[in-house]
């Protein structure tokens, strides 16, 4: 299959189009830019609020004028990942997009189909005069994926209508009706810079190889954190020799469950056989837990030529147990739905700071907004403990599941007729902007739905293609079926 070939035709098209528009969180204005001007080249009614979310708006076809107006809803930006390996500016760069089979891949970086694929399907919409619909209004919004200050920003009256189809899901075949709420806290140490003996032998430890993925929607598949990992074995070699952190790092982003870390420490220069011996233990033992969910895990060990300067033991100490403790990975499952996860914690990133600071990200995430803050002070309460400053952001609030939804019924309808199946209706534990848009229009009547996905928010995301025209034929005929205005 040539891209050439991929269907719908429209979709892909554009999907190229976005893919050559650097479009990071808080780094969309050319992206904003760039949709102002399709809905003005279309001559259709077209606003930008402050922030750079855009709302470009399309009449009824003849005779669909009379049906409730449709939200038609994807985010602009895109999670920046890439392989160590790979030469990559998201900034100006182009994302180089692969076809390999049935899947569309790219080339050692994230795609961006989350949610290129939802921005795509939109302008598809609005450029073909041959659709079936009534009122619609294409919503882009800004920043979903670290923090989504673009659904928080929406002013009210900013859009019209009363159904909203959010197009940021990742399973075809699934309607999802609820999701998560989550928040952020961030621990910051601050520390001493102190010489690094002569005597001592310098060596790098890195992590790599781990699948990593969105730490909502793969949270429950037990996949390695780089970070966990890294510092397991710091604890151990810390609690057999005198030890000295002299660089420690891992993992980027707060929604991302991190795939690589690496840490630059020194031990007398009489341990380096016995570093080296229980490297080699240590692989052994967290290859054979991890040796089903990941098989490529790598931990490697390098000789520094130098390290003269170093964090302080104290600070390092607390570091390195407070880290230990942190929780990561599934805390709780819904009672109500079966298979969902309701409450988890990521320990995101690790990352050295000017200042002589370590900042540690972290985010949970659950559907219940009590446990959601009882897991944020969880981990607060650890990192206090360790005589860390504990911040943390406002949070967004969960999407709350409503089986009696009319646009629910509409679509099971719709893909019932179809493909002759019933789709799943579900809750996701992922965040999506569904629980800010009820807080400014709580009369909206929403769902969401998407093709499928994999691998988002790391280098191994894909794209099933075969799931886009089923998902566009679905889109369609729901327009088809919308209910008339009361």
């Amino acid at each position: 299959m040539e891209k050439k070939d991929l269907k719908p035709a429209g979709i892909f098209k554009y999907f190229e189009e976005i893919c050559h528009i650097p479009r990071p969180s808080k780094r969309e204005e050319k992206m904003t830019a760039y949709l102002k001007a399709f809905g003005e080249k279309l001559q259709l009614e077209t606003k930008v609020d402050k922030i750079g979310n855009v709302l470009i708006k399309k009449p009824a076809t003849p005779g669909k004028e009379n049906l409730k107006t449709v939200i038609l809803q994807s985010h602009t930006d895109m999670v920046c990942e890439k392989n160590n390996d790979v030469v990559h500016d998201f900034l100006t760069d182009p994302i180089e997009t692969i076809v390999e089979g049935e899947w569309l891949k790219a080339n050692g970086t994230t795609l961006g189909a989350d949610n290129g694929i939802g921005v795509a399907t939109e302008l598809a919409l609005l450029a073909d005069n041959t659709i079936e619909h009534g009122p619609i209004e294409c919503l882009f919004t800004v920043d979903e994926e670290t923090g989504l200050s673009g659904a928080f920003a929406l002013e009210e009256g900013f859009m019209e209508g009363e159904i909203l189809l959010n197009l940021d899901s990742e399973d075809e075949g699934e309607l999802f009706i609820g999701c998560a709420g989550g928040i952020d806290s961030v621990a910051e140490f601050t520390y001493k810079e102190v010489e690094v003996p002569e005597d001592y032998y310098c060596f790098k430890v890195t992590v790599k190889g781990l699948k990593g993925g969105h730490s909502g929607g793969d949270i429950h598949l037990g996949r390695g954190n780089a970070n966990k990992i890294l510092n397991r074995f710091l604890s151990r070699t810390a609690s057999k020799h005198l030890f000295y952190l002299c660089e420690i790092n891992g993992g980027n982003l707060r929604n991302a469950i991190p795939r690589e870390a690496y840490a630059v420490c020194a031990v007398p220069e009489s341990a380096k056989h016995d570093i080296r011996t229980d490297l080699n233990i240590f692989i052994s033992e967290v290859e054979n837990e991890l040796s089903v969910t990941e098989p490529d895990l790598k931990i490697t060990l390098e000789s520094e030529a130098t390290c003269a300067k170093a964090i302080d033991q104290d600070t390092s100490r607390r570091l390195i147990k407070a880290l230990y403790a942190a929780p990561h990975g599934v805390f709780a499952m819904s009672q109500d739905i079966p298979g969902l996860v309701e409450t988890s914690t990521n320990l995101a990133s690790i990352k050295m700071k000017p200042n002589h600071t370590i900042r540690i990200e972290t985010s949970q995430r659950s559907s219940i907004l009590s446990s959601r803050d009882d897991m944020a002070n969880t981990v607060r309460a650890v990192f206090q403990l360790a005589g860390a400053k504990i911040s943390s952001g406002d949070g967004y609030p969960g999407w709350k599941p409503n089986p009696h939804s009319e646009i629910l019924q509409v679509a099971n309808e719709s893909y019932k007729r179809l493909f002759g199946v019933e789709a799943k209706v579900k809750a996701i534990h992922a965040g999506l902007e569904c629980g800010l848009f009820l807080d400014k229009y709580p009369a909206l009547d929403m769902v969401s739905f998407g093709p499928t996905l994999i691998g988002v928010h790391s280098p191994d995301e894909r794209l099933l293609i075969p799931t886009v025209e089923k998902y566009w034929d679905h889109l369609l005929d729901i327009l088809k079926h919308i209910p008339e205005k009361n």
